[in-house]
């Protein structure tokens, strides 16, 4: 049993195929399928392309939720994967997307959330 509630990785993802990150169709496919690889289960699905360039979204999923923004000037993606449990792995979500994305590099890091002792003796003052 963990003693936390979800796994939370951000990532930076950069040197990014440009067209890639200014298709909105394109990369809502690719969240959506980062979120089936991790064998999460989806919800609902939101995204947005901004003019003249960019695309942010967000795919909620049973477990949680994948979020972007895009800067396809810079070639660069920020994204976060939060999921709760142990059925879906946060990092599979992350190396999708980089790879989908023909990244050049990604630096990412995994933040605990909701750890149990403290919110429990939170729920208990």
């Amino acid at each position: 049993m963990t003693n936390f509630l979800g796994r939370h990785v951000l990532a930076e993802i950069y040197d990014c195929n440009v067209d890639i990150l200014n298709d909105i169709n394109t990369v809502e496919k690719i969240m959506v399928n980062a979120a089936l690889e991790a064998g999460a289960e989806i919800r609902e699905v939101v995204f947005h392309k901004f003019s003249p360039q960019g695309v942010s979204g967000v795919v909620v999923i049973s477990e949680s939720h994948l979020a972007i923004h895009t800067w396809p000037e810079l070639g660069y993606a920020a994204v976060d994967v939060f999921t709760c449990g142990d059925k879906v792995d946060p990092w599979d979500a992350c190396h999708y997307v980089s790879e989908n994305f023909e990244a050049g590099g990604i630096s990412a890091k995994e933040y605990k959330r909701g750890m149990t002792e403290v919110v429990k003796n939170a729920a208990n003052m």
